[in-house]
């Protein structure tokens, strides 16, 4: 046992150079270890079932047309796989602005009057165990069209956390700052504005940072129902062709994006708050 903890070190000292070890260590070398037990993994199962799927490095290498080409274009449905996610981002970012415009005053709404709470709150509680996929044909019927669909099933499903944790904000607001406020003879509005909305901001940004989340794992399943231009339908595309290693490449392509996008909320809530976010 001895020597087998000796050589563990050994072996990590050999692979750890003496400038990234301590807590660098942890941030860099702890994830690439998980990256690795995931590869490893990966490449056990595809040494069982190898009729169907291929290795990691098989996948990197059918797959380097597109990660070296992301933004060709060769026809009209022919797209590199760069302006297929551009189109996704698009219609995310759309309808996800679209329901923070909305979620938020009606969060703040509901956090400051206990009315509203009672009449708003049990419509969230029916609606929002809704797959999102149920609302496409409810917004199918209505647009008439693929694109303004995918756009308002982004915005009807990034609506509900964002409500409940902006109310939750509110909500939780010490009542000392009010009464501070009220002393001082604030306008309502400016209570709003310099008191409630500047202490609620971590939960906002939370309800955000959920929304987000949730429409870009929606986004894949809509766009693979609609068709048209997308990261959705590239995966639903590449997988009738039987191209297993392109729906690999997606998987990792959207993971990234999802990770980037939680990253740039984060990093816009650290600068507005002057808090670190809580990852």
């Amino acid at each position: 046992m001895v020597l087998l903890s000796s050589l563990a070190r050994g072996v990590r000292k050999f692979l750890v150079p003496p400038f990234w070890q301590g807590s660098l260590q942890k941030e860099v070398w702890l994830p690439l270890y998980g990256f690795g037990g995931l590869l490893l993994l990966w490449w056990a199962i595809a040494l069982v079932r190898g009729e169907m799927m291929p290795t990691p490095l098989e996948a990197l290498v059918n797959n380097l047309d597109f990660i070296l080409h992301p933004f060709y274009r060769r026809g009209p449905g022919d797209l590199g796989l760069g302006w297929l996610l551009l189109a996704s981002l698009r219609r995310v970012i759309i309808g996800f602005i679209l329901g923070a415009l909305v979620a938020i005053p009606v969060g703040i709404w509901i956090g400051l009057s206990r009315n509203a709470w009672l009449a708003i709150n049990p419509i969230i509680q029916i609606l929002k165990p809704v797959s999102p996929l149920v609302w496409l044909p409810i917004a199918l019927s209505i647009f008439n069209g693929a694109e303004p669909s995918a756009i308002f099933v982004i915005f009807i499903t990034s609506l509900w956390s964002t409500i409940i944790n902006t109310a939750e904000g509110v909500a939780q607001v010490p009542r000392d700052y009010l009464e501070v406020a009220r002393m001082l003879e604030m306008p309502r509005w400016k209570q709003l504005w310099r008191v409630i909305l500047p202490a609620s901001l971590p939960y906002i940004f939370t309800g955000l940072r959920i929304s987000m989340g949730v429409a870009w794992l929606v986004i894949v399943a809509v766009e693979m129902l609609t068709g048209g231009i997308g990261i959705g339908f590239f995966v639903w595309d590449e997988w009738n062709r039987l191209n297993v290693s392109s729906v690999f490449l997606a998987v990792f392509v959207i993971g990234i994006t999802g990770l980037i996008l939680d990253s740039a909320l984060a990093y816009l809530q650290t600068a507005i708050t002057h808090r670190p976010a809580q990852h």
